[in-house]
């Protein structure tokens, strides 16, 4: 593939990622709004799974150039792993509404305790990341 191709795949492949990560953070913020009634939760959290699996499969397509250095590569396969911890985390979320379905005490918090710590697991990783792609691209192409 080209240079111009592989440049085009990876720009739409960060538009999407970025998409699905809008959708993972809306998901998670609105719940905060009112603690006490899991009954928004039934929504959001089909929007955190959705923004999830965009983010995930966008990370999935492969947008390397065969050019790169393996430790580029590996960098960008480590994205891929910051959406699957999303993918976990909505998975518990799935997951905790169903068991906490007859418990009349419990809250929001309780639901989205594993989502959370899943989702900063993510947005951890995706940052070191993205931080250590940038910085190796900019040393692969500095002149010698």
């Amino acid at each position: 593939m080209t240079d111009s191709k592989i440049e085009k795949r990876r720009k739409a492949a960060e538009g999407i990622a970025t998409f699905g990560i809008l959708l993972v953070a809306v998901a998670l913020v609105a719940p905060f709004a009112d603690l006490t009634s899991t009954a928004a939760l039934k929504i959001y959290k089909w929007i955190f799974a959705a923004g999830a699996v965009v983010f995930t499969t966008a990370r999935t397509v492969g947008v390397n150039d065969p050019d790169e250095s393996t430790r580029l590569r590996r960098l960008r396969r480590l994205e891929f792993w910051a959406g699957m911890a999303f993918v976990v985390g909505g998975a518990f979320w799935f997951y905790n509404e169903s068991r906490f379905a007859d418990v009349p005490t419990a809250g929001a918090l309780a639901i989205l305790r594993e989502t959370i710590l899943f989702s900063l697991v993510g947005a951890l990783i995706q940052v070191i990341a993205s931080w250590m792609i940038y910085a190796r691209e900019k040393k692969e192409k500095a002149p010698r």
